[in-house]
């Protein structure tokens, strides 16, 4: 049973050398674009699966002096270049089919093919569901989008394999262009929201709102009659890790050791709702309290 990050990008890189192999000659032998194209398809996979398993062996590893907020973004960075690499690939694809629509291929021995494309659709669906178990449960960026991949290539392999059945049904090797092409706009729309999730990390955007109230709730629940309200609230997220930080203030003559362990209370109440959270708190006296309609998120003891 799979259960790291590490052993699950692994397994993805051995189900797509497998695949590539297999896809690479079961495309020499039909001469079909489609079979072809999805051996692309695997070999970008395969890139974007190594990527991935350097990128979460690197995002482990505990902060030190040149990292010392860690090196979480390695995953979003890994994404990122991912997401790259297959626009990339689908833009080799256009090219190639489009050429071969317009001059025309043969295809023949079919039957090699459509069960090649058959046992591909059966393992990229074992193989993606265990990676997007292990990404959602170790919050992996890398490892989603290797999933995602995956999960798209799938959802490619039958569509050639339907494909392959309209050239055996009809007899126009056409039908093996146009299903290349149709992958080819499935893989541009893999590789753009890939992009999309990962430069979200990489920008630093807020947490979603859901996260938000969890935070917001867990400050709400530490509160003290000490504590006059807060604001500054900002958050932010690398791989699997968030970083929250806000300003507390204190109501006058809170001594200092009090505030610091109301503070420490803040702090454990939301490393309690998140536990991948690195929170740092400011401490302020009331007079600091600025107008509640340009705070963060404030709020009164009563």
């Amino acid at each position: 049973m799979i259960r790291t990050k590490s052993g699950a990008a692994a397994l993805s890189i051995a189900s797509n050398s497998i695949l590539i192999a297999a896809k690479l000659a079961a495309g020499a032998i039909t001469g079909s674009i489609a079979i072809l194209t999805e051996a692309v398809h695997s070999l970008i996979d395969l890139v974007a699966s190594v990527i991935a398993f350097a990128s979460v062996r690197k995002s482990d590893e505990p902060a030190d002096r040149e990292h010392p907020y860690g090196h979480g973004k390695v995953e979003s960075l890994a994404a990122t270049i991912e997401g790259m690499l297959i626009l990339v690939g689908a833009g080799i694809i256009v090219y190639e089919a489009t050429h071969r629509l317009v001059v025309g291929a043969e295809i023949e021995k079919l039957g090699v093919g459509i069960a090649v494309m058959g046992l591909s659709l059966v393992v990229n669906l074992v193989v993606s569901s265990i990676l997007g178990r292990q990404a959602r449960r170790h919050e992996s960026l890398a490892l989603e989008g290797d999933a995602a991949h995956l999960r798209t290539d799938a959802f490619t392999s039958a569509g050639v394999l339907a494909g392959l059945a309209l050239v055996q049904l009809t007899g126009s090797d056409a039908f093996d262009s146009i299903t290349a092409l149709v992958v080819a706009a499935v893989i541009v729309i893999a590789g753009i929201r890939i992009i999309r999730r990962s430069s979200e990390v990489l920008v630093d955007e807020v947490l979603p709102d859901a996260e938000m109230d969890r935070i917001e709730a867990a400050i709400a629940a530490a509160r003290a009659p000490e504590v006059a309200g807060y604001h500054k609230l900002r958050a932010r997220r690398a791989g699997s890790q968030r970083y929250i930080d806000l300003h507390v203030q204190f109501r006058s003559g809170t001594s200092l050791e009090r505030a610091h362990e109301l503070a420490h209370a803040v702090r454990g109440a939301i490393e309690a709702e998140l536990p991948a959270a690195d929170v740092l708190i400011h401490v302020e006296p009331e007079s600091s309290l600025i107008d509640p309609q340009q705070s963060g998120s404030p709020y009164r003891a009563g």
